[in-house]
Order: C-alpha cells, then structure tokens, then sequence
C-alpha cells in the first residue's frame, strides 16, 4: 500500500506516473494478473507502463530462475494494453535477449513504446541500428517528441528539440 500512496504523491504532484513489473522473477500468472490489475484499477492508470522481462545476471539472487515463457511475457503485454488502453505500454528490460519475432510478438500485442540508449540501469539494450531495422522490417515509424528536458550542467531544466529516435524517458547521451 506504501507503493500506492507514493504514486499518488507523484500524481498529486503533477507528476505524470511511470509503473510497471519485472516478470519472470518466479512469480505465477496470478501474480502477474495481480500486478496489471492493480495498475489498470488505479483512478488514473499510470502513463507509463514498463513491462521489463527478467535479465539473469550471473552472482545475483535470481540468477538461474525459470524464465518465463514467451508467450507468457506477450499475454502479459496484451493484457497491459487491453485494461489500459490509454496509456504507453513499454517494452522494457530484456529486449537485448529476444530475438525479432518474439519483440514484434510484443509490439503486435501492444506494446507501443520502447526504452531507447545502450543500458537500462545495469543491463545491455539493443544497439540504435538493431532497433531501427526492426522497426522498419515491421512497419514501425516512430513518432518525434515534441521536446525532451535534460539536465543541463548547472543542473536547470534545458528544453531541446528531441531526434527521431529519442524516447522521452530515455537516457540523455
């Protein structure tokens, strides 16, 4: 419930809310079931919704959990998309280790935005080409944000115009 009330401070705040889950962490289809509903039953679904697929990383707790099946993470997907329909269901973490079927499973499902730069927080992300190529095999045009804030070195908010390719809750690089 403390997680809940957060999101509500941010929102309160004017804050456009970013939530989602990690799956493939050994949970089962009630637990991810759990997760979108809790999200979809919100007063205002988040705007945001990263759907991130477990990256195993060698020396870490959950390093050699059971993956999830893939048809599995995309049903997750496309029940994210149907009880949220408004807001932008992203394909996440783990993208580096799918091949192109399984992401345009996804995309198909959808998903509807991705997380674009060389890391999410500690993993590898596709390379900018790979994203590209896949994108224009399966009809996808990006659409160009109107502007994206990074921090400036004195810390204050700069507004620049964003590249076809940049994701507003992307990395700066």
């Amino acid at each position: 419930q403390d997680r809940l009330d957060t999101l509500g401070h941010v929102r309160d705040a004017g804050i456009k809310v970013c939530c989602g889950g990690i799956v493939g962490m050994g949970e089962n289809l009630h637990d991810r079931a759990g997760l979108i509903a809790q999200l979809a039953n919100m007063d205002t679904p988040p705007e945001s919704v990263p759907i991130n697929n477990l990256v195993q990383v060698e020396g870490t707790p959950l390093n050699g959990t059971n993956p999830i099946d893939p048809l599995d993470f995309v049903r997750t997907i496309a029940v994210a998309r149907i009880t949220m329909p408004q807001s932008m269901v992203r394909l996440s973490a783990g993208r580096e280790q799918m091949d192109d079927g399984l992401q345009a499973l996804c995309f198909l499902a959808g998903a509807n935005s991705i997380f674009y730069g060389d890391k999410l927080l500690t993993t590898a992300n596709p390379e900018a080409e790979a994203d590209r190529r896949l994108f224009q095999r399966l009809g996808i045009h990006p659409r160009e944000e109107q502007a994206v804030f990074e921090p400036a070195p004195a810390a204050a908010p700069v507004n620049r115009p964003a590249s076809l390719w940049r994701d507003a809750m992307a990395t700066a690089g």
